[in-house]
């Protein structure tokens, strides 16, 4: 059966400018880091991006490791594109990026003009594009010159193979030079991406600023920490299923004494705030109206329902948030520290 999007798609998204850009982002966009890859059923994903797409989500954010295996959520997303959502691509940001180990070989991974291009080609004919929304430096390098790392995003965009280009996880300090470098060469940076969370608040230190400044706008991405800002691991409980179970991306030893205490004050105001403690998280990151977007994942459409009714409060007392600022403190869950401590 055809696939005929929601008539009313954009009633209920508020869409937020991209620093001093003319484009928009919905409030809540969707990453396919995870649940996207071989390993997931294929009408899962399906089912995620159409209702996704139904309830305003007009941005998809991918990568070109994101799987597994690598590629993978790019293949996958490439035939939703061809088969449900070829006929909406103008109403659709799509982004992908390149910075970690994608192929064997000395040009397989990092910052040079040679990989980030050799992979945007690639990440293109997986998805069946012509073009990428936003085409962005996944994490700095500190081996290669940023003249050409810019140089190379500048590049996509000359080429027709972008029309806009991001940096994730840089230093505030780094973000400022790059910014320099690209609007020198005609192609200013469009968003920065970096982890967000109620637990994890480098960003605060000076990239927002800095963003702001630059005009500049950022998404944040993780802004659950890897599900510890759910009821998921509430009590001390570590499913099976779970992220810091399975020892990926969150270690069960990051789940300590204090940082569950900390969690469990959240979610109790979370409840008295109507909410989840997952919807409060991301209600919280989008705070500030220097962050442009969320950035979430999904396992199923409840997941992705539950999470977009984060929209259904967004504002915050300035007793809230300073109680807030009491639990929210750092968990040591920062994964990308390294790309930005440069």
């Amino acid at each position: 059966m055809d696939y005929l999007p929601a008539e009313d798609r954009y009633a209920s998204m508020p869409y937020r400018r991209s620093g001093r850009s003319g484009l928009k982002l919905p409030a809540i966009s969707l990453g396919l880091w995870h649940n996207f890859g071989h390993d997931r059923p294929a009408d899962t994903q399906r089912a995620i991006v159409r209702r996704a797409f139904d309830r305003g989500v007009t941005h998809f954010d991918l990568a070109n490791n994101y799987g597994p295996p690598a590629g993978s959520a790019e293949e996958n997303f490439g035939r939703l594109l061809a088969t449900d959502l070829k006929p909406y691509r103008d109403e659709l940001v799509i982004s992908t990026k390149a910075g970690y180990d994608m192929w064997p070989g000395p040009y397989g991974e990092w910052s040079s003009r040679k990989y980030l291009l050799s992979s945007l080609d690639q990440s293109l004919q997986r998805m069946g594009l012509d073009y990428v929304d936003i085409f962005y430096s996944h994490r700095f390098d500190p081996d290669t010159p940023l003249q050409e790392t810019m140089g190379a995003l500048d590049s996509a965009v000359r080429q027709g193979k972008a029309l806009y280009v991001g940096i994730s996880s840089y230093s505030g300090h780094r973000t400022e030079e790059a910014a320099q470098i690209l609007r020198d060469l005609g192609t200013p940076v469009l968003i920065h991406q970096p982890s967000y969370s109620l637990l994890n608040r480098w960003v605060e230190e000076d990239l927002l600023d800095v963003l702001e400044r630059e005009g500049i706008g950022a998404i944040a991405f993780s802004p659950l920490a890897q599900g510890m800002l759910t009821d998921k691991y509430l009590g001390g409980n570590v499913p099976a299923d779970s992220r810091a179970a399975q020892d990926h991306f969150l270690k069960r030893d990051m789940l300590t004494a204090e940082t569950l205490a900390h969690i469990e004050t959240l979610n109790a105001m979370a409840a008295e705030r109507g909410q989840s403690l997952a919807q409060m998280a991301i209600a919280w990151t989008l705070r500030d109206p220097r962050i442009t977007s969320s950035l979430i994942g999904a396992s199923s459409v409840k997941q992705l329902d539950e999470n977009l009714a984060a929209l259904d409060n967004l504002e915050f007392t300035d007793d809230e948030l300073a109680t807030i600022d009491q639990h929210a403190v750092d968990a040591g869950i920062n994964l990308w520290s390294s790309s930005s401590a440069h």
